[in-house]
């Protein structure tokens, strides 16, 4: 009998321990078939360089190529001890699942949302940051809507006066799902570009709904930019 609470099947843990398992297979057969290009600001790369604290910001349907792009980064720049990624994951059981997978690149997981448990997670965020790590955030996850900062990396980016840098891919022949987020979806041997874009400070004490335009604003034009150069067709933010 279903009741309430039941636990969907694929989110049991050893369910998603193998789901992670493949994901994460998946994206090394990704990134050793494909040709990628790489594409970045100079002003991040200076920062990384540097082992500064950063936040890094995609939106949740470009998160398949995400670590290749961190990964062919710090091999682009000779940086063998960069500093340790956080990513801030949702604690349902889609989120676990990603945790899985990204566990097997090194990152580790905070849980929680900027909007569910918030108080809680940006706490921990803010910690991670002010020790010199970076932490890693979807501005429209978990549920959306797409496209669409919340206000929660604002709020961290502000309070501990970190830079944002948004990421995001794109390549010629990919499969954009129907799902809420738009997810980007690439076959093995695909080509295609992994941009970093250029460090966006906030200042303290600012307004929230412009910064959160701004940040919004910034991620988008640079996704669009990478979806035009890699020949397919922009992506386009849900509407209010």
């Amino acid at each position: 009998m279903a009741g309430r609470g039941r636990v969907r099947w694929h989110h049991r843990p050893w369910v998603q321990h193998l789901l992670g398992w493949l994901a994460a297979g998946y994206i090394r057969l990704l990134e050793g078939t494909g040709r990628w290009q790489l594409r970045y600001d100079p002003a991040t790369a200076e920062l990384i360089r540097a082992g500064r604290p950063l936040i890094f910001a995609f939106w949740h349907g470009r998160m398949l190529m995400i670590l290749p792009a961190w990964r062919a980064l710090l091999r682009e720049l000779g940086v063998t001890k960069p500093r340790q990624p956080y990513v801030m994951s949702s604690p349902h059981g889609d989120g676990r699942l990603m945790a899985a997978a990204t566990a097997r690149f090194g990152l580790r997981t905070i849980y929680g949302s900027s909007r569910k448990g918030g108080a809680r997670v940006l706490l921990e965020a803010r910690r991670i940051l002010r020790a010199g790590d970076i932490i890693v955030i979807t501005p429209d996850g978990p549920r959306g809507p797409r496209m669409q900062a919340q206000g929660g990396i604002v709020q961290l980016a502000q309070s501990v006066g970190v830079p944002i840098v948004p990421i995001t891919f794109a390549a010629k022949g990919q499969k954009v799902l129907g799902s809420w987020d738009r997810f980007v979806f690439v076959w093995p041997g695909s080509r295609g570009i992994l941009a970093f874009g250029p460090p966006l400070v906030l200042p303290p004490g600012g307004e929230l709904e412009p910064a959160r335009a701004l940040v919004a604003q910034q991620l988008t034009e640079l996704s669009q930019a990478i979806d035009r150069a890699s020949g397919v067709s922009p992506i386009q933010p849900a509407t209010a």
